[in-house]
């Protein structure tokens, strides 16, 4: 039976009823994609992602991870260093 037949055979009722449930659900969808892509929104995830990169969830510091950037940054810090003394 296509579409259209099966259209025809169901009350008006139950079709705007259907219609109904199917603007809902796409009204809740907008919604989700309005809160998940508003920036404020998107700045807060980012930043709890940092924090949990350097903080575990007992609130410790992630002390292996720290280093880490720590490192990279003496090491970059460094590198500029020695550049700017062969090129001065």
């Amino acid at each position: 039976m296509t579409d259209a037949e099966q259209s025809q055979t169901r009350p008006p009722a139950v079709i705007e009823s259907e219609i109904e449930a199917t603007r809902d659900r796409l009204a809740d969808t907008i919604d989700q994609l309005t809160f998940r892509a508003n920036p404020k929104n998107i700045v807060k995830r980012e930043i709890a992602g940092i924090k949990a990169h350097f903080v575990d969830a007992s609130g410790n510091p992630r002390t292996d991870n720290i280093l880490k950037v720590a490192g990279g940054v003496v090491g970059v810090v460094v590198v500029l260093v020695v550049i700017r003394k062969v090129a001065g």
